[in-house]
């Protein structure tokens, strides 16, 4: 009979409970309700708690809380998406409730459960009851109930067990998105596959051999410059002040696009802003001179600045920027774009591919400045960003992006003589007023707010929230717009997909110009996976 976990236990328990989870990640993974390319919880979990398990099997002879200590710092560095960070907070939490302890009575692990559950709600800005929180809090509950009691180990865990069952049950009652999809919280079910696995050595004293038929994704590489091919040399920036307010800037649009790419004129009262890449700046600026004066002119030669980016870390130690931004993306073109307005490092990422807290934070350490602007462009991101950020030594900005237009509009608010908290201001601000969508295909059979979807359906997602469903991107991306868009959109841009040709790229935009006759319209390769379109409205 068992009455004490010491940290042998305590290992084979964690190992245990991380390779049931690893071998049920699929079944965590199609919990989720949302139809979308998303269905990463129980992947995102197995990444995260995998990530402590080599290292607590090599000091399997250690104490309890050393243990729990390992294992939380691995499952901080390693947590993705907001289900690895919440779990990961949970292990922070068991850590802070063993204190020290060589070897763990139940009542110390029922107060490390309930340390567990409160740590966990506090790193969440606005728990939601029905998830992984609501399981681990009444979990702990429970324990808290049995400390007293004359139990076992096992007889302990056997009640956690079943109380953890319970509460993940309720979960779909409690969710009206989970009652509907007649299914239980994934990231709850997650923290069951864990307990259930750890219950297991306790029972038979073995523990559950790692299924390698379900092998865990590849994690991305941290921080990569993008590998690009600069087609126009010149990064060509100025704001004109319009002598007059009916100057034609639709004319202006119109003929400078022909001098080069990722152009966005920005028409705002008396001022344009303007933002090009071209081979001729001389051209773009003997255009602009026409509707009025010229000021805060920037023309960067980007292959001079890429070639610059390439120079060793040794070298980079002397000069030292004031201020950097490292963000999220996925797809040669918006990469390419991100470059283009200045970021000086992209981690590979994004829908499906949530990269770690350490991904993040290897990528802050390695740009060379000292304050640091992230842009993690996936609500399933933002929280690992903000662990990234608490780990560093830098001064860490975290602009909550939740999607690519968000930041690209955040960069663009940036104003270099503005001080951080300004700018940090401005940058939130700015992405308030972004309306974002996402065409992509449906994954799974769904009904959600009384829409019927089936897979393979199109699915126009506006800010996060199925919109319009139908057969055709197009169709659905004009729908999505038309759900956004009102007298005051001046500005619309798409990022096409990586199934997206030229001359479907230029149909899309032909179409566009004729609908929305009243604004700027831009359209250019994203090559991104997932979503054929990503557009926003302004």
């Amino acid at each position: 009979m068992v009455k004490k976990i010491d940290g042998t236990l305590f290992a084979d328990m964690i190992i245990s409970g991380a390779n049931n989870l690893c071998n049920q990640k699929s079944i965590v993974d199609n919990l989720n309700v949302f139809p979308v390319p998303d269905g990463d919880t129980g992947t995102n979990m197995s990444l995260t708690i995998s990530a402590a398990v080599k290292e607590v099997e090599a000091n399997r002879t250690k104490s309890v809380y050393d243990i729990s200590k390992i294992l939380a710092t691995a499952t901080l560095r390693g947590a993705r998406g907001n289900s690895g960070v919440i779990l990961s907070q949970l292990m922070r939490g068991i850590n802070k409730g063993l204190s020290g302890d060589k070897e763990a009575d139940l009542s110390v692990v029922a107060g490390a459960f309930k340390t567990a559950a409160d740590t966990a709600y506090r790193a969440v800005m606005k728990p939601t009851e029905g998830t992984i929180l609501t399981v681990a809090r009444e979990t702990a509950e429970e324990a808290e109930k049995l400390a007293n009691e004359k139990l076992d180990a096992l007889e302990f865990f056997e009640k956690i067990v079943a109380a953890a069952n319970a509460s993940l049950a309720k979960t779909q009652f409690i969710l009206p998105q989970l009652k509907q999809a007649g299914v239980v919280d994934a990231g709850g079910k997650g923290l069951v596959c864990i307990l259930e696995g750890a219950l297991e050595v306790l029972k038979t004293g073995e523990i559950i051999p790692l299924d390698e038929s379900e092998p865990l994704l590849k994690t991305q590489s941290a921080a990569k410059d993008a590998d690009v091919d600069i087609k126009f040399q010149y990064c060509t920036e100025f704001l004109i002040n319009k002598k007059a307010k009916n100057v034609d800037v639709f004319k202006f649009k119109s003929t400078i696009e022909y001098y080069g790419d990722c152009m966005l004129v920005i028409d705002d009262d008396d001022v344009v802003k303007v933002h090009i890449h071209t081979n001729t700046p001389n051209l773009v600026i003997g255009e602009a001179l026409r509707l009025g004066e010229l000021i805060n002119i920037k023309i960067d030669n980007m292959r001079y600045q890429h070639e610059e980016k390439l120079i060793t870390k040794d070298d980079k130690k002397n000069s030292e920027k004031e201020t950097a931004f490292v963000c999220v993306a996925a797809g040669s073109g918006i990469k390419k774009a991100f470059i283009d307005l200045g970021v000086d490092h992209i981690i590979e990422g994004g829908q499906t591919m949530n990269p770690s807290t350490d991904d993040i934070l290897s990528a802050i350490d390695f740009v060379n400045a000292k304050n640091v602007f992230v842009f993690p462009n996936n609500k399933n991101i933002i929280l690992a960003a903000e662990q990234a950020k608490n780990l560093s030594d830098k001064n860490v900005i975290v602009i909550p992006t939740k999607s690519i237009p968000q930041a690209v509009s955040a960069l663009l608010a940036y104003d270099e003589d503005l001080s951080l908290d300004d700018n940090k201001n401005a940058m939130c601000e700015v992405i308030e007023g972004i309306k974002s969508i996402q065409i992509t295909c449906a994954v799974r059979d769904s009904n959600l707010d009384g829409k019927e979807i089936k897979t393979g359906d199109i699915l126009g997602i506006v800010d996060g929230e199925i919109m319009v469903v139908g057969k055709k991107n197009d169709d659905v991306l004009i729908s999505a717009l038309d759900k956004v868009t009102d007298s005051d959109t001046g500005i619309i841009t798409v990022f096409c997909g990586e199934e997206i040709d030229d001359k479907n790229m230029a149909k899309l935009k032909n179409k566009l110009e004729k609908k929305y006759s009243d604004c700027d319209v831009t359209v250019m390769h994203g090559n991104q996976p997932i979503y054929s379109y990503i557009a926003s409205a302004e």
